[in-house]
C-alpha cells in the first residue's frame, strides 16, 4: 500500500511534504540556521530551567503560556504587553493558527512570490484558497503593485515577508502601510529574520497600536539559535490573541518548551551577540560575489540569494548546487531558475563556500 491507496483528500494527492535536504556534509548552509552553538552559560540556564519542570510532568502545562508571553512582550518592546503576544511551536504553527481562525474553507490568502514556501502549504492544509501574486522581476514589491493585487483578489488574509525569504530584502515600509490601508482582512507580516536587518530598517511592530488587523510573526529559531527548541510567536491586538485561542490545541506548548524558551529569552544578550557576526559574514558574501560579477539580491536576513552565473541570472542552478555539494558545501535550491540561496555562517563556513564556488 502507498499513500494513493488511502482515502486522502483529493487536493493533497501528488503533493510532497515540505523539507530541505538534511545531508551529513562538512558545511551546511541550506536552512538559515544560526551556525553558532549555544554558549555554556546559556545551556546551563536552559538545563536548570528544564530540570525544575521534570517532577511536575504529570501535570499539564500552563495552556496560555502567560509567563513566556510576558517575557516575549518585554523583549519586543513597543509598548506591547502579555495580552498582545501569542506563542506556539515555531512560527509555522503560529501562522497555521492564524489561517485556521481567519481563513479556511471558502476564504483566501494572498502572498507575493517568490516568498516563503510554507505559506501556500499552510493555506492548503487549512483548506484556504491560495492566491500567488508575483513580485517584480528584480524581486521588489511596490506599494502600487501590492494595492493592485488586493483590489483584484480581495483576500481574507495577506502574507508579507520582511525580510523576505528567499530573496532576503526587507520591505519598503510604505508597502505595509498601503496594504493595511486597502486590505479587507488580516495582514500578517512575517519577520522571522528581523533581528538581522540592516541598521535603520523599521519593524512592523510599531504599527500594531493603530492597526487591529495587523499581525507580526517572529521566531526564536534564527537570531536566538533556538531552532531545535521550536518556538514562534506573534504580536497583535489582544482580540487577535483571543481569536487564535479558539483554534489552538489544548496545552499545545509543553512545560519543557516553555521553560527552555523563557531561559533563552532571559539570556538574549548572550544569544543575540552572534547576530552582528553573522551580518558581517552576510555582507562579506554579498560584497565578494558582486566583486566577482555575480548578481546578488540585497539582504537584510542571515542568507544571500545569488545568480549562479556571473552577469545576468542564467545557468542551471541544479548543476551548481550539486558541484558545491561535491565539494562538501550544502546550500539551498529554492526553485528559482538560475538562483541559489546560501546561509551566512561562521567565518570558516563562509571561507569554504566562497572557495567552493
Amino acid at each position: 500500500m502507498n499513500i494513493d491507496d488511502l482515502p486522502i483528500r483529493d487536493d493533497l494527492r501528488g503533493k510532497s511534504p515540505y523539507g530541505a535536504p538534511q545531508l551529513d556534509v562538512a558545511v551546511r548552509l541550506n536552512t538559515n540556521e544560526n551556525s553558532y552553538s549555544l554558549p555554556d552559560e546559556v545551556t546551563d540556564a536552559i538545563g536548570k530551567a528544564v530540570q525544575a519542570e521534570l517532577r511536575d510532568l504529570n501535570r499539564y502545562p500552563d495552556r496560555d503560556a502567560i509567563a513566556l508571553r510576558t517575557d516575549l512582550a518585554d523583549y519586543l518592546g513597543h509598548g506591547l504587553t502579555t495580552a498582545n503576544v501569542w506563542a506556539a511551536n515555531g512560527s509555522n504553527e503560529v501562522q497555521q493558527q492564524l489561517l485556521q481562525a481567519f481563513a479556511g474553507p471558502g476564504r483566501s490568502a494572498l502572498g507575493f512570490g517568490p516568498s516563503y514556501s510554507m505559506h501556500p502549504l499552510l493555506a492548503q492544509g487549512t483548506g484556504t484558497r491560495w492566491i500567488g501574486a508575483l513580485r517584480d522581476p528584480d524581486f521588489g514589491l511596490s506599494p502600487s503593485a501590492a494595492r493592485e493585487q488586493l483590489e483584484r483578489h480581495d483576500p481574507d488574509l495577506v502574507f508579507l515577508c520582511s525580510p523576505n525569504n528567499p530573496t532576503g530584502t526587507a520591505l519598503d515600509p510604505e508597502v505595509i502601510t498601503e496594504v493595511l490601508a486597502h486590505a479587507r482582512g488580516m495582514v500578517v507580516v512575517d519577520e522571522a529574520y528581523a533581528e538581522f536587518a540592516r541598521e535603520g530598517t523599521p519593524s512592523a511592530l510599531g504599527l500594531i497600536a493603530g492597526h487591529p488587523r495587523l499581525v507580526v510573526s517572529r521566531t526564536m529559531s534564527k537570531a536566538f539559535g533556538f531552532a531545535g527548541g521550536r518556538l514562534g510567536y506573534f504580536a497583535a491586538h489582544p482580540a487577535v490573541v483571543d481569536a487564535v485561542q479558539l483554534v489552538r490545541l489544548p496545552y499545545h506548548l509543553s512545560s519543557l518548551t516553555q521553560a527552555a524558551a523563557r531561559a533563552a529569552v532571559a539570556q538574549r544578550d548572550v544569544l543575540l551577540a552572534t547576530v552582528e557576526a553573522i551580518k558581517e559574514q552576510r555582507d562579506r558574501i554579498v560584497v565578494t560575489l558582486r566583486e566577482r560579477g555575480y548578481r546578488v539580491a540585497d539582504s537584510d536576513a542571515n542568507f544571500v540569494l545569488f545568480a549562479v552565473s556571473p552577469g545576468e541570472a542564467s545557468g542551471d542552478q541544479k548543476v551548481v548546487w550539486q558541484r558545491l555539494l561535491d565539494r562538501g558545501v550544502l546550500i539551498r535550491d529554492v526553485g528559482l531558475p538560475g538562483w541559489l540561496r546560501v546561509t551566512a555562517g561562521t567565518p570558516a563556513e563562509t571561507d569554504a563556500f566562497l572557495e567552493a564556488l
